[in-house]
């Protein structure tokens, strides 16, 4: 499973995030929308997003903010 996790600093949410997944010992990525103008365009234009974090997993699935219920349904899989 691929998990990508856009970002961007000094964001709670984001950092919550991060730390949920280090708890269930998921593998993912990070990138950081203020530095990546494709990944930010990807993120507000495309996915239609205009809060961090975005969690994008293969297959399809995406969400915005911190959701302990996606995050955990994650580790269940």
């Amino acid at each position: 499973m691929s998990i990508t996790v856009y970002t961007k600093p000094n964001c709670g949410q984001c950092d919550a995030t991060k730390r949920r997944l280090d708890k269930n010992v998921l593998d993912y990525r990070t990138i950081d929308i203020t530095q990546d103008d494709a990944a930010r365009h990807f993120v507000t234009c495309e996915l239609g997003y205009l809060q961090a974090p975005v969690v994008v997993v293969d297959g399809g699935e995406h969400w915005s903010g911190f959701r302990i219920d996606a995050l955990d349904k994650l580790a269940a899989a």
